[in-house]
């Protein structure tokens, strides 16, 4: 399934664990494909990413900074067509001066540890769970699930790691409301995502809920 012309759209999703969270992002949906490019603030950091995918929406490079009160870190993650990730990080000053002591280093040791992944994952924003969406045709397929290696960004950290994370149908769209719900399971977390025709989410339960608008 894909889109046959180019879409922009605009979300923003209001933290529903942290009410001082929110993240906006602008994705450009083309036929199998997309480009997005947002940020993120929460009381102790702000954040900027831009993302690009190849067809079939997989992960081709995602670059992300945060800044914080005397410190920043930037991450830039490049996906080859081979399936090999390159991981670059930097970091300056230090987080403990936002209250954020003890943060892990950026990026990740061994970046082999990503070659079964086709997807980044940006923790708590939920632009990022359209890619398996719209791979899978989730919206109008219930019927469809798959388990994906991802590589997760913990924020704001900006720690890479793998992550297993398994997506299936749960309601396909209904004309009437202009939603779908797709099943997320990651370890012992499981929840019923509510998305629009677009396979962008709407609410994900307990941790963020779009504006409308």
């Amino acid at each position: 399934m894909g889109h046959e012309t180019h879409e922009s759209r605009v979300c923003t999703w209001l933290g529903e664990d942290d009410p001082g969270r929110a993240d906006t992002a602008t994705i450009n949906l083309e036929p199998e494909r997309l480009t997005a490019h947002g940020a993120s603030r929460a009381p102790a950091y702000a954040a900027s990413w831009s993302l690009t995918t190849t067809e079939n929406w997989i992960t081709e490079h995602l670059t992300i900074s945060v800044h914080g009160t005397g410190w920043s870190r930037h991450l830039d993650m490049l996906r080859a067509p081979n399936g090999s990730w390159t991981v670059k990080a930097a970091k300056f000053g230090d987080p403990a001066r936002s209250g954020l002591a003890g943060l892990p280093e950026p990026g990740i040791a061994d970046p082999h540890a990503l070659d079964q992944a086709l997807d980044c994952d940006i923790e708590y924003c939920p632009a990022t769970n359209s890619m398996p969406i719209l791979r899978l045709g989730l919206v109008h397929d219930a019927g469809a699930a798959a388990e994906y290696t991802v590589a997760l960004v913990r924020m704001p950290s900006l720690e890479v790691v793998p992550s297993q994370q398994l997506y299936a149908g749960s309601r396909a769209y209904d004309e009437d409301s202009g939603t779908a719900l797709v099943s997320y399971g990651s370890g012992d977390f499981s929840a019923e995502l509510l998305v629009d025709s677009d396979g962008i989410v709407i609410d994900y339960p307990g941790l963020a809920v779009r504006r409308r608008g």
